[in-house]
């Protein structure tokens, strides 16, 4: 239990603390920091995995999250999922790595 609330806070702290306007703007594909510099400027998605690996110690699960995070925020960004949806999808990957370990 005490691991899923840290990893909570680590996704509170990189997902709103650490992202600047400039990453958040920069998520969409059609956003204009996107068409200048290319996709994923500046990255983002690595502070998620980082956090993951820093709390579990696994490397696994630190990847997954990256992949899993850069995946959700996607669909998000597509209009596929909303905020909330989002949000969801996040919390549950953390459930995920707590039953699992």
């Amino acid at each position: 239990m005490i691991l899923f609330f840290q990893l909570l806070i680590g996704h509170a702290v990189a997902d709103f603390v650490l992202q600047s306007d400039t990453m958040a703007l920069a998520k969409s594909r059609r956003g204009e920091l996107t068409k200048e510099h290319g996709a994923s400027f500046p990255p983002w998605y690595y502070w998620h995995g980082g956090a993951v690996y820093l709390l579990t110690g696994s490397a696994l699960f630190g990847l997954l999250e990256t992949l899993l995070h850069w995946a959700i925020d996607f669909a998000k960004q597509e209009r596929w999922i909303n905020f909330h949806q989002d949000q969801a999808l996040h919390i549950l990957c953390k459930v995920l790595y707590c039953t699992l370990l």
